[in-house]
């Protein structure tokens, strides 16, 4: 789509609200970063801190290019993802959460280690790391280069994503979690608002919420989709798709940290559930404006520019340097979000294992120098995601090729106390082994399976594997099979209780009204 220029007042108000966040940032870098406050902001996050926070780590040019694109391209039913992410919030806040905090781990590969060996920890940590770096940090970086590249074409792509990502670095490198976590639920109220205008302008343009219901094609207004459909189809919904919001919302660093940041267990809860809550919102502000934009711009080339498009055509002078500034910030706080998980999976799955005897302050030198490295990596791969048909099908795709062996090792492995450390490691082997397989078959179009399948088809090999390994073997010795606590403690606060139900009430309106 071709360039667009800027009225000098929105130049002005997006050059004072980045200076503004960085600059928050920074204030509320100022206190002494200890390893606790730099990597959990010192266990004293509230639970709507947390909420907001989870939620701005997920709301960033990313998915409102990649989820708009897709509702485009291929209808509503990308919403499936963000409903399913209520339903699995809701399940880690009442069963794996209290799990997690009384094990006290600053990592989930460290939680891995304490539930198999080593192995499964530098496996995990790796694992980890790639990803936050070429799917987190990258997409938001490229999304965001999309955005800044139309408001200055002079800049290469390149160009714009390495000014994106030392902007954020600035902030995520000097003050840790703490500062990340605030700036980001400030952005998180700011995103959504701008978003909500954005699909209010997007809406009218086309007509109306009944135009929009009325004139595009009932297939592309459809969260169910037959078995046959290419993107999402109710099979791949079913099996495929829980495994991957498994993974990404209970074990990934880059969204369990905020968690593992609570000030206590109850907050840590209900601000999962307040983050499952907002999730659903996606449908109304993101997803069905790009249902609008097929009204509105029935033939564009690719379904990632439906959200430029509206956003440059539809908004006012003014209004529009506001919603600009909201996303470059959001992008902002997702990718410090990013680096500073990635600095503490270096820190302390990798240095502070190797040298158990350094304090904390040198582990945050050194998680400061991993921030530094992990901006160059991610500056370095985000203009190779332009390959990919769509940044949405990237992201996911990626995702169920590789994660489900994490999946079956957290998932199965501390519901099935027999599990040991020698099934762990045949899950992983077997599981990798099987998605490298079916990705060379999809690729080269010898096994045309569906990536949400290829999610099933690794999982249930690794699984396989876990009990095979762990059978065949000695259990886990007694003595070190305290190291985690067990499922089943005390129930859940009653409170905590009937807000899970309320969210999975909402959850289900939603998805009987546009099955």
């Amino acid at each position: 789509m071709p360039p667009h220029s800027l009225s000098a007042l929105d130049a002005g108000l997006i050059a004072i609200y980045v200076t503004a966040i960085i600059g928050l940032g920074l204030v509320l870098s100022r206190r002494r970063a200890s390893a606790q406050e730099f990597f959990l902001a010192s266990h004293a996050a509230p639970w709507p801190v947390i909420g907001l926070s989870l939620v701005a780590s997920n709301i960033s040019p990313t998915a409102l290019i990649g989820i708009t694109g897709s509702a485009y391209a291929i209808g509503i039913s990308v919403y499936n993802y963000e409903w399913m992410a209520a339903v699995i919030l809701a399940l880690f806040a009442l069963v794996y959460l209290p799990v997690v905090l009384k094990a006290g781990v600053y990592t989930m590969p460290e939680f891995l280690e304490r539930r198999y060996d080593g192995r499964a920890r530098l496996w995990f940590a790796g694992l980890t790391l790639l990803l936050n770096m070429l799917l987190d940090a990258a997409g938001a970086l490229y999304g965001g280069g999309l955005l800044l590249r139309l408001l200055a074409p002079q800049l290469s792509l390149f160009e714009a994503v390495a000014l994106l990502a030392v902007l954020a670095g600035v902030y995520a490198a000097s003050g840790g979690l703490r500062a990340v976590m605030y700036t980001e639920a400030v952005q998180a109220v700011i995103v959504l608002l701008a978003a909500l205008t954005l699909a209010w302008f997007a809406i009218g343009a086309a007509g109306g919420w009944e135009a929009v219901l009325s004139r595009v094609d009932p297939a592309k207004l459809s969260l169910i989709r037959p078995a046959h459909d290419p993107y999402m189809p109710w099979t791949g919904l079913v099996f495929g798709a829980p495994i991957l919001g498994f993974y990404f919302w209970c074990t990934n660093q880059f969204m369990v940290q905020r968690m593992l940041a609570a000030k206590s267990l109850r907050d840590g809860q209900k601000g999962a559930l307040f983050a499952g809550l907002l999730k659903l919102t996606t449908l109304f502000v993101i997803v069905l404006p790009g249902s609008a934009a097929i009204l509105l711009y029935p033939r564009l080339d690719h379904g990632d520019e439906a959200y430029p498009r509206l956003l440059f055509d539809l908004i006012p002078s003014g209004l529009l340097g506001v919603i600009l500034a909201a996303f470059v910030g959001a992008l902002m706080a997702q990718l410090s979000a990013t680096y500073n998980s990635a600095a503490t999976l270096i820190a302390m799955d990798f240095i502070r294992r190797a040298r158990p005897e350094m304090d904390g302050g040198a582990l945050v030198r050194w998680g400061r120098l991993a921030t530094l490295g992990c901006m160059a990596a991610s500056i370095l791969w985000a203009p190779q995601i332009a390959r990919f048909p769509s940044l949405w099908e990237y992201l996911q795709g990626v995702l169920a090729y590789v994660t489900p062996p994490v999946v079956a090792l957290f998932g199965v492995g501390l519901l099935w106390p027999r599990a040991n450390a020698q099934g762990a490691f045949a899950a992983i082997v077997c599981g990798g082994l099987t998605g490298a397989a079916l990705f060379v078959g999809v690729v080269s179009g010898a096994w045309p399976v569906q990536f949400l399948h290829v999610a099933v088809i690794v999982f249930l090999v690794s699984v396989a594997a876990l009990v095979a390994g762990s059978l065949a073997t000695a259990p886990r010795p007694a003595a070190e099979a305290v190291a985690i606590p067990s499922l089943g403690g005390e129930p859940p606060a009653r409170s905590v209780l009937l807000l899970a139900g309320a969210l999975m009430a909402v959850t289900a309106l939603i998805v009987v009204r546009f099955r």
